[in-house]
């Protein structure tokens, strides 16, 4: 930070009255706001590549020579690792429609403006910042290509498909994708691919005006990858109504700057875009997910199975215009697997929050007459009690009257206890946590509890059961147990949203993870 403050007094000729760092955006490039003696502020970079900065600087240059909305660069150091541009203030687009993102995708009036002048200005962007633009300044890669195409086909089924244990014939599969990426980059490719076309970079003004930053990996291509990449983003929950007006919204606005296919060549043409576009996710997701065991990934993958379910029965209606048969084939089998078939949430009452039990619970048969009920249906909300122990002390008592719930035995598992290192450490500890993960053996015991514990908690939930317990017991009660019972309550309450006990017995730790 050094050399930036020392970039910034030879660019304004003071020291800054006070520079704030602000959050990582996924990149290892630092961001930091600098406020000058009159209050008014600018954004300063520091990079880790210098090309990286380098694509970032000229594209930027030759943007604002465009007049397009994106921010000005003010000064650069010498060696292009550190630079100073305008700061286009604190409102992301992300952040403007956070309502109808965390309400599942109903958005408001408001919001739905912003988008539609997000996604008017992206074919300005795309075309007229694409003349006379010289692509050899682009990182890493000046060009769209079939190379990139199957490098990105290459990571889905590298990270995220031979993961799940699908049965595929890979020279079957390797041909499709060839087909494939041969399709994607049959057309004359003259515009800028953003390439990383997403709410969160996007930047607005008092009046709601758009401003794109964060173009960096841009490079020539079609058009249509960066709507698929914004429109298709799992997290955004875009109704199929909202979705198509946004798509008529970006091709009438194409109009303006270049010709246009026709609509039928084109929604044709988005559909292979919007495939590829999520087997890309999906790869992410996978890599982050299964690998590096990130939760958020984890979280990201049924919503985007659900994208590719969407777009595969949209293929399946016009079969002769997307002739990679063998993929989609194997795409529709990935869809159907145990783990991806979700078991549908239980509806929220306005009530008290949880939908409790109703006559539909059970489907009986006609000549079964009709069920009886549990004297505790209908009780709500339910309270899951999880538990860690040593086996050498005995099961936890179930305090709720209903003689307990589910006991594993972690004993099975890797112990890190044996290891003096981390004898007098817990399962809450990191480098217990390390040991266990990069072992793996308890990470492939929990993928099982999980499906369980998942079908359970949602039945009592729909049920109205007050109470349900997990213990998990090993030798000690410090190390596995501990380590199993608090990734359990955490799974439990983020997926649920249900009030969740913790109690570590032989640790005498007790917490709650209070209902959302």
């Amino acid at each position: 930070m050094k050399k930036l403050i020392e970039l910034y007094k030879d660019w304004a000729g003071e020291e800054p009255a006070n520079i704030e760092k602000l959050a990582g955006q996924g990149s290892n490039r630092e961001y930091y706001r600098i406020t000058n003696s009159n209050g008014a502020t600018f954004i300063g970079v520091v990079g880790t590549s210098r090309d990286e900065d380098h694509a970032f600087v000229y594209l930027a240059n030759h943007f604002n020579q465009r007049q397009l909305p994106v921010p000005k660069v003010l000064k650069v150091s010498e060696d292009e690792l550190r630079y100073i541009q305008t700061d286009l203030g604190h409102v992301s687009l992300f952040d403007a429609i956070r309502g109808g993102r965390d309400a599942g995708g109903r958005y408001n009036q408001k919001e739905k403006d912003l988008l539609f002048k997000t996604i008017r200005q992206l074919p300005n962007l795309q075309i007229r910042g694409a003349r006379e633009l010289d692509w050899t300044n682009c990182y890493p890669q000046p060009e769209f290509d079939t190379d990139s195409v199957l490098f990105d086909l290459n990571y889905f089924k590298y990270c995220f498909l031979k993961p799940t244990e699908l049965d595929f014939h890979e020279l079957k599969l390797e041909a499709s994708f060839r087909l494939f990426a041969k399709d994607l980059t049959s057309e004359q490719m003259d515009s800028f691919l953003y390439r990383d076309f997403q709410a969160r970079n996007i930047m607005l003004d008092n009046e709601g005006n758009p401003y794109f930053i964060d173009f960096q990996g841009g490079r020539k291509g079609p058009f249509y990858y960066d709507l698929a990449s914004f429109l298709w983003q799992a997290s955004a929950h875009y109704s199929f109504k909202l979705r198509r007006e946004l798509i008529m919204e970006y091709y009438n606005s194409l109009k303006n700057y270049t010709e246009v296919p026709s609509t039928r060549h084109f929604a044709r043409r988005l559909s292979a875009f919007v495939l590829f576009r999520t087997l890309q996710v999906l790869g992410a997701y996978g890599f982050r997910g299964y690998f590096e065991r990130k939760k958020h990934f984890i979280d990201s993958i049924p919503p985007a199975i659900q994208n590719l379910r969407d777009i595969l029965d949209l293929m399946d209606k016009h079969k002769e215009a997307f002739p990679y048969t063998y993929m989609l084939d194997m795409l529709r089998r990935l869809t159907e697997m145990p783990q991806f078939i979700q078991i549908e949430e239980p509806a929220k009452s306005r009530a008290d929050g949880y939908k409790t039990t109703d006559s539909n619970v059970y489907q009986a048969n006609p000549l079964d007459g009709p069920a009886t009920f549990s004297k505790y249906d209908g009780k709500g909300p339910l309270v899951v009690h999880v538990y860690s122990f040593s086996f050498r002390k005995g099961i936890p008592e179930d305090p709720s009257g209903n003689g307990g719930g589910y006991v594993f035995d972690c004993r099975s598992t890797h112990n890190p206890g044996r290891y003096e290192p981390y004898k007098k450490l817990t399962g809450l500890d990191e480098p217990v946590i390390r040991f266990l993960e990069d072992d793996g053996e308890i990470l492939d015991f929990l993928d099982s509890v999980y499906k369980l514990a998942d079908h359970h908690v949602a039945r009592y939930i729909q049920r109205g059961f007050t109470s349900l317990m997990f213990c998990f017991g090993c030798t000690g009660g410090q190390h596995r147990s501990v380590y199993s019972a608090q990734h359990l309550a955490e799974h439990i309450h983020e997926k649920f949203g249900v009030e969740v006990e913790i109690t570590h017995r032989e640790q005498s730790i007790h917490s709650v993870l209070p209902a959302k």
